[in-house]
């Protein structure tokens, strides 16, 4: 089976993890008979440099012609002088989430047992393993209302339509059918009329199309204080776009850091955008130190949420787990203690990563 994917590596340490999770790709085409053609292409604040714009026309013809897109990074300190609407993040990331209608942000907080000594928690908060799904909007909230600015006032626009809401509300549903049947809508109902808006419709859906799924409401102050005290009462979280940011983000500190969250961002079609959720991380770019397991782990969900491949998916999701397992660790998850000799670089990572999944 042949598959087209768009590589962007981007900016930073993003070419060096998205040529690891290529290599994971290339062990799972040799194993299993599959055909993957990539297209890389010029992206963020390196496209900026070279092309005048985050994201050429070259660029999104090859996504556009593309059946899934991986992402690495983009942005960085050399172009924080930009205006906000200038920004390679913003002239990247965001215009491919809106030009795709990439609403579905799906972000897996999962510990792998071996690194539960790198979890911000005590052992006895994740004793059993942690294993929960935060569904975020991608494309509405106040990441894309009006914002105005003048010298003493600004104000920033916060609008969701139901019918923005059901959809999301119906991703998180379906991928609940899926695991414990358990959903948690997180909201500021309490101040926020677009936040009633979403309790509202979350209830009315579930109700009439998923009636079998138990469904909670927490505010997100109480949900954030809930997520890092006792993380393992929650199953799947579906939030609006700002709430979600922000508790993702806050679940990478469960997992031992960012450098083990991938992140999967479709439409209804199934089309979707794979990135680590990390950053360019411009100060070690470079030098052979950056963590591809999100990156590597994000490949395993283009496989299977975008390419029906799970059987697939499953081998890389396993192959990270034996490296970790092995004693393995880039210097970012590496323990006090841990042997010199297993802290690993980046393209080391990857590379006993792909042997795994072809063995």
């Amino acid at each position: 089976m042949k598959k087209t994917i768009a590589v962007l590596g981007g900016d930073g340490i993003g070419p060096e993890v998205v040529e690891q999770g290529v290599q994971a790709l290339d062990a799972v085409a040799a194993r299993f008979g599959h055909r993957f053609e990539y297209l890389w292409r010029d992206c963020g604040g390196a496209a900026l440099d070279r092309h005048g714009t985050p994201l050429p026309e070259e660029t999104l013809a090859a996504c556009r012609g593309a059946d899934a897109i991986l992402f690495g990074a983009a942005g960085g300190p050399k172009w924080d002088h930009l205006p906000p609407e200038q920004l390679p993040e913003a002239g990247s990331i965001l215009r491919l989430r809106k030009e795709f209608d990439l609403f579905a942000n799906l972000r897996p907080i999962r510990i792998h047992g071996p690194l539960g000594e790198a979890s911000s928690l005590k052992p006895e908060r994740i004793e059993g393993g942690l294993d929960l799904l935060i569904v975020r909007e991608l494309t509405s909230g106040v990441y894309f209302g009006k914002h105005d600015r003048s010298e003493n006032e600004a104000s920033d626009l916060m609008y969701y339509h139901r019918r923005e809401i059901e959809r999301i509300v119906r991703v998180a549903c379906e991928a609940a059918m899926k695991r414990a049947r358990r959903l948690t809508e997180v909201d500021k109902s309490n101040a926020l009329a677009s936040s009633r808006l979403w309790r509202d419709t979350a209830r009315d859906l579930v109700a009439r199309e998923f009636p079998r799924i138990e469904l909670k409401f927490l505010y997100v102050d109480n949900a954030a204080m809930q997520l890092a005290t006792w993380p393992r009462q929650f199953d799947v979280i579906v939030t609006e776009n700002m709430f979600g940011d922000i508790l993702s983000d806050l679940g990478a500190a469960l997992t031992g850091g960012l450098g083990m969250l991938p992140s999967a961002s479709i439409n209804n079609t199934g089309f979707g955008l794979y990135e680590p959720v990390h950053g360019s991380a411009p100060d070690i770019a470079g030098k052979d130190v950056a963590n591809p397991l999100a990156t590597i782990l994000s490949v395993a969900m283009m496989l299977r949420y975008s390419f029906n491949m799970g059987a697939e998916a499953d081998v890389i999701d396993a192959a990270v787990t034996r490296a970790l397992d092995a004693g393995f660790r880039t210097r970012d998850i590496a323990a006090a203690g841990t042997p010199a000799s297993r802290v690993i670089g980046c393209r080391e990572m990857g590379r006993r990563v792909a042997e795994m999944v072809a063995a």
